[in-house]
């Protein structure tokens, strides 16, 4: 876009020059849509023990259930992007949070297995456009010096969500039911998106509280084709790379998000309380690998120019590090050495994330929410799949661990996937593909 024209836009808007910065509060308001909607991610593991002594489950029937989020959840990571380019993310969030919300409290109302997939895909609906939608609408309002910064920031709230989610969930369970839980959960998804509709603005500097600083730092969005043609082969192209190493790192994700209560209870031989205390300490763990890793990549980034390093080399030091700490849980009993082990594990493991999910935004500016739904498809695929196959092997060897060496190997695969994505090249779309950019 032409110079004047942006400087002509700007000084159309009203800037304010004091008060809290806007994006300040934006940053805020997403952290509490990441920990809100992980939290009514994982609370089911917490209370599976109660479901599935209730309903009867199988171990392979639970891991059923646990996939069925990602069967939705997949199909919503891959039209997100493309809603959120089309639509804004203001409309597409807000529709988020009232089916995640509705779907969490009707959670609590099933009878049985049916039923309760059938909720558990409602979840999945709701939250699979979610993050895709929340990076087209970080794209608009963060520079570039702050990509892995917010990326790295808002997903270690998700984190803190699931940490949440152990000791919140097992203290309602004891109060009152298993079933209450999915009520006050799904309640917070839906207080949040009323206060996001009522915040935030696609265009910023539409917004009353942008200061000038942060005007000075912004592009003008580009006005949204919404005939144009979307170069999908192109995308494609490039984000299949991270897209594999996500599924890597999914995998892992879900062993942590799904079982560690149930791994805990019936492997360690631990009470509700103690186990949901060592897997909120070990979901604390990746809660601090996240926000680690947004700020580690961008300082590498600003320390040494080189955008391949500071994204690849932080995701390789992660996926690596991930597998080399887990592996020697597999051969220990002692908790004190297990769960410190596997914290700091999940710690290297969410280190990936920001430099991820950074990448689709240093590749394709104005395309970034739709190639997040690209990348996001291994992490939806590993949901669907990781689960089942976790359900399965214990059944099949009545060995937890047996799992967990599975994710090992996973995670070495994935720090040599990652040597394939290339986040210094720029898309460059040809006119007859859609829309030229960079």
């Amino acid at each position: 876009m032409d110079s004047s024209v942006e400087l002509s836009r700007r000084s159309q808007k009203p800037v304010t020059r004091v008060g809290i910065p806007a994006r300040s509060w934006l940053t805020v308001i997403l952290c509490g849509m990441y920990a809100i909607f992980y939290l009514d991610r994982v609370n089911i593991s917490q209370s599976a023990s109660f479901i599935q002594k209730e309903f009867a489950l199988s171990n392979i029937e639970l891991g059923l259930i646990f996939s069925a989020f990602s069967w939705s959840y997949l199909a919503g990571q891959f039209s997100g992007g493309w809603l959120a380019y089309r639509f804004g993310g203001r409309r597409l969030l807000f529709i988020c949070a009232i089916i995640v919300g509705i779907g969490t409290m009707s959670s609590g109302l099933v009878g049985g297995f049916l039923t309760l997939f059938a909720a558990r895909l409602a979840v999945g609906i709701g939250e699979g456009p979610a993050f895709p939608s929340a990076t087209h609408a970080m794209r608009n309002w963060y520079p570039t010096r702050l990509f892995g910064w917010i990326q790295g920031v808002t997903h270690s709230f998700a984190r803190l969500g699931g940490a949440v989610a152990p000791p919140l969930v097992a203290s309602i369970i004891l109060l009152d039911g298993w079933r209450l839980s999915f009520y006050v959960c799904g309640a917070l998804a839906l207080v949040w998106g009323v206060i996001w509709l009522l915040f935030y603005r696609d265009d910023p500097f539409e917004h009353r509280l942008l200061t000038a600083a942060e005007a000075a730092e912004l592009e003008v969005p580009r006005p949204r084709n919404k005939k144009g043609k979307t170069p999908f082969l192109a995308l494609i192209r490039r984000i299949w790379p991270a897209t594999l190493v996500e599924f890597c790192y999914g995998w892992t994700l879900w062993v942590f998000s799904s079982w560690l209560p149930l791994y805990f209870m019936n492997h360690h031989h631990q009470d509700l309380k103690r186990s949901a205390i060592f897997s909120g300490l070990l979901i604390g763990g990746g809660m601090v690998g996240d926000t680690v890793g947004g700020l580690v990549t961008d300082k590498l980034l600003i320390r040494t120019g080189n955008l391949r390093l500071a994204r690849c080399g932080v995701m390789f030091v992660g996926m690596l590090g991930g597998g080399c700490l887990m592996l020697p849980t597999l051969f220990m009993s002692d908790l004190y050495w297990v769960v410190p082990l596997l914290a700091l594990s999940f710690f290297c493991v969410e280190l990936v994330v920001a430099p991820m999910w950074a990448v689709c935004m240093d590749i394709t500016p104005l395309y970034a929410g739709i190639a997040t739904s690209l990348m996001t498809l291994g992490f939806g695929l590993s949901g669907i799949v990781s689960p089942i196959v976790f359900g399965w092997l214990i059944d099949l060897s009545g060995d937890w661990n047996v799992p967990f060496i599975t994710a090992v190997v996973i995670l070495f695969i994935g720090a040599a996937l990652v040597w394939f994505i290339r986040p210094d090249i720029p898309l460059v779309i040809k006119p007859s593909d859609g829309e030229s950019v960079n």
